[in-house]
């Protein structure tokens, strides 16, 4: 049976529908931040909650909530998931195979000094572990390199946190802009080239800006063209690969052109006084082991695969070939109880209209298999037998299996904010509150969403429809207003207790996250009023450099 959408539900008023409808979202404030539920936790009973206030509000029946709630957890375990999986098991693939171990000494031993050494372990191979693995790599990762080098604890921490910005919306394998698209139906390659522009100016800043917050300004001055070298480059590739390749392969392929660059950079620049902390040794790179050229370019192989076979994957042609030709895709054209039941009203649609629901995988020609088919490869090259390959999967698996339930849980009442019409209602009434100054709230909402999940993925599951929604109803443009909550949602990432707790745990801090986020907080509101600036001159003074595209239901 037809059920329209209404937005004014409760003695149809709007306001007081979105307060009452925005319940599940301060419960998931109060389970993460207050309660300190486990993520996994959390999400479900959040996507419960937001189960019965849909049918309790809004009258939608209780078959089409949970078919939208099923729909949205399987879109976020095939392909988002997937994704995830693999990418981490071929990074755990290399740990397993000890070849990590000779990347990172390969990049310790390249300057003794701290500020170069910090440029490029916490910025350029960070950026690089985020393409590759995320999830808390990045930061727990470098962190670690860093203290093995003697860098002391907190500053390791900070400095990993602030320097892990550039990436994380293209980390890992363009997770979270895939995400945006799928919430949003604005398709990825359009939402890669504004997010493109957006991390571009960023790169260009944050390597400097982590300088100066290691060591000041005046000492960060002294290693200034390192950092433009680092940013520049980064930005460059980034920039490139976003606007002309989709979201998959920035952050994995910029990374390795900026620490090329860098280390190439150094081979015949030094910064005239060599700074290193009041505690260290004569010679800071005394313990880093030698390796010959054929040793790291064996280490960095299952990586130069991955950008390889990924550069095939997202080929058109190769595209046709596999959906077109073979049509090698799962597909479920009318996703049942929710296909044709759903309808949105006025104003979001000048007459009513159905809702479409649909489900479709194309798991031959989606990133997750190239990452799969990427670390087979690897094992080949590295000499992996399959059943340790398959031990590492395992392994993987259990590693991420609550995350993946987290993922899951969140992606499922995106949907259902969606299908139940709760996204378009909050939208609405953030359109009537905020008016043509929304632009402001856009990243500072992004923030927020990270701040609960931990994840820019997740944020963009919660929030991505109520800022496309808000954007149409003020007559801005969607792309800006999606894209500012990546934007946004990064600088929640320094202040988010998740990322936090795993900088602590890196570092053997833990019980000290109180220390670090006062120290964060103040470089991520820094950080937030610069994204603030730059989309509000997107917004009104520069709407042309970003991309418009049609939004698809």
């Amino acid at each position: 049976m037809p059920w329209n959408q209404n937005y004014a539900a409760l003695n149809g008023s709007l306001l007081l529908t979105a307060l009452v409808v925005a319940i599940p979202i301060f419960f998931l404030f109060w389970a993460l931040a207050v309660k300190r539920m486990k993520g996994h936790v959390a999400g479900l009973l959040t996507l419960a909650l937001t189960i019965v206030i849909s049918v309790v509000v809004y009258r939608m029946p209780i078959t089409a909530a949970l078919s939208a709630s099923a729909l949205g957890m399987l879109t976020g375990l095939f392909p988002i998931g997937w994704i995830i999986l693999t990418a981490v098991f071929l990074f755990n693939l290399t740990v397993e195979s000890g070849q990590f171990e000779v990347i990172k000494s390969s990049i310790s031993s390249l300057s003794p000094d701290r500020r170069i050494q910090a440029l490029l372990i916490a910025f350029s191979f960070s950026a690089f572990m985020e393409g590759v693995a995320g999830q808390g790599a990045p930061v727990a990762v470098a962190a670690a390199m860093l203290i093995g080098l003697g860098f002391p604890p907190l500053t390791a921490a900070v400095i990993c946190l602030v320097a892990n910005t550039p990436p994380v919306p293209f980390g890992p394998v363009g997770v979270p802009t895939i995400m945006m698209s799928t919430v949003t139906g604005i398709p990825a390659t359009t939402m890669a080239r504004a997010v493109g522009i957006d991390m571009a100016l960023m790169a260009l800043i944050i390597p400097f800006f982590m300088v100066v917050v290691m060591v000041g300004f005046q000492k960060a001055k002294e290693v200034l063209p390192a950092a433009l070298v680092a940013g520049v480059s980064y930005a460059a590739a980034s920039l490139v690969l976003s606007t002309w390749f989709g979201p998959e392969l920035p952050a994995i392929t910029a990374s390795v052109v900026s620490l090329v660059c860098l280390v190439g950079f150094i081979k015949i620049w030094q910064p005239k006084t060599i700074w290193t902390f009041e505690n260290d040794a004569a010679d800071a790179t005394a313990n880093a082991t030698a390796h010959t050229a054929g040793q790291v370019f064996k280490a960095w192989s299952p990586f130069l695969i991955l950008m390889v076979v990924m550069g095939i994957w997202g080929t058109p042609a190769f595209k046709a070939y596999a959906e077109k030709t073979h049509h090698w895709f799962l597909a479920v054209p009318k996703w049942p109880g929710l296909d044709g039941i759903v309808f949105k009203a006025a104003p979001i649609v000048a007459k009513p209209a159905a809702y479409a629901a649909s489900y479709k995988w194309q798991y031959l020609t989606a990133p997750g298999t190239a990452m799969f088919l990427s670390a087979l490869l690897s094992m080949v090259v590295l000499k992996i037998s399959p059943a340790i390959g398959a031990r590492v999967f395992a392994k993987t698996f259990m590693q991420l299996r609550f995350a993946l339930i987290t993922l899951a849980s969140v992606i499922g009442l995106g949907f259902l904010a969606n299908y139940s019409g709760m996204s378009f209602t909050l939208g609405l009434a953030m359109a009537v509150l905020t008016g043509m100054a929304f632009p402001i709230f856009s990243p500072i909402i992004g923030l927020i969403g990270v701040f609960l999940t931990g994840s820019v993925t997740s944020s963009a599951a919660l929030f991505g429809k109520l800022q496309q929604v808000t954007a149409i109803q003020l007559g801005l443009n969607p792309v800006l207003t999606t894209s500012a909550n990546l934007f946004g949602g990064v600088m929640g990432k320094l202040i988010s207790p998740q990322s936090i707790a795993v900088a602590c745990a890196a570092v053997g801090l833990v019980g000290k996250e109180t220390d670090i986020f006062r120290k964060t907080l103040k470089y991520s509101m820094i950080l937030l009023g610069m994204v603030i600036v730059i989309i509000l001159l997107q917004a009104f003074v520069m709407p042309w450099i970003l991309p418009t595209a049609p939004v698809v239901s």
